[in-house]
């Protein structure tokens, strides 16, 4: 059986695209590196040298947009365009997991 098919991404600039890659890879690692959850240092460490160079191509995502004259995000095109791609889980990973009845 297959799984089920994913909606369609919604139509996004090139910019967009690269700004809505950039932001998910840099919440993985973030979500690496959350010391609330259960991981060893050497781990972390490798997500937060990994961090700083794709913080940079956030960054520069950005800034295309800005010299393009994409000024303004258009958040409920951007939030489809990460629920699509997992977004709702993998920015999971950055909060403090709820504190446990135990």
């Amino acid at each position: 059986m297959l799984p089920p098919e994913l909606p369609p991404l919604p139509a996004l600039t090139r910019a967009e695209g690269e700004l809505i890659d950039r932001y998910l890879d840099v919440a993985d690692l973030l979500g690496r590196i959350n010391p609330a959850h259960h991981g060893d240092t050497y781990r972390g460490l490798r997500a937060a040298q990994a961090l700083v160079a794709k913080a940079i191509e956030l960054r520069d995502a950005l800034d295309l947009m800005h010299r393009r004259g994409e000024t303004e995000l258009h958040a409920p095109t951007l939030a489809r365009a990460l629920r699509v791609l997992d977004g709702e889980r993998r920015t999971a990973r950055v909060t403090i997991p709820a504190p446990s009845d135990g």
